[in-house]
């Protein structure tokens, strides 16, 4: 079973909530790039989960941005959690992170 958990903010870019989040979490982030996604930050642990934080406006076909989460369309960044296990994972140090919204 997979669990997916989302936050958001509109206080930190994506570079600053994974410099952030690397330090309070003990976690690595690594800069990728996607044709989809734009620039996002991925750290992923040994036991599958992934923390991904992106802009929530994507490029679009158009030229124009799009919106990844649309069903939020005044958080600016995003942080998308999936892991493999229903765990609150991570949630205590998230939610002492000022501007930072579970979703």
């Amino acid at each position: 079973m997979t669990v997916y958990d989302a936050y958001g903010t509109n206080f930190y870019t994506a570079e600053q909530l994974a410099s952030l989040l690397a330090d309070r979490l003990d976690v690595t982030f690594t800069e990728r790039e996607s044709h989809y996604l734009g620039v996002y930050f991925l750290a992923t642990l040994a036991d599958t989960t992934s923390l991904q934080i992106q802009p929530n406006a994507i490029p679009g076909d158009d030229g124009e941005d799009d919106l990844y989460d649309d069903e939020h369309p005044d958080v600016s960044v995003l942080l998308l959690i999936t892991s493999p296990v229903a765990a609150e994972l991570f949630s205590d140090e998230l939610s002492t992170v000022g501007e930072l919204t579970r979703l």
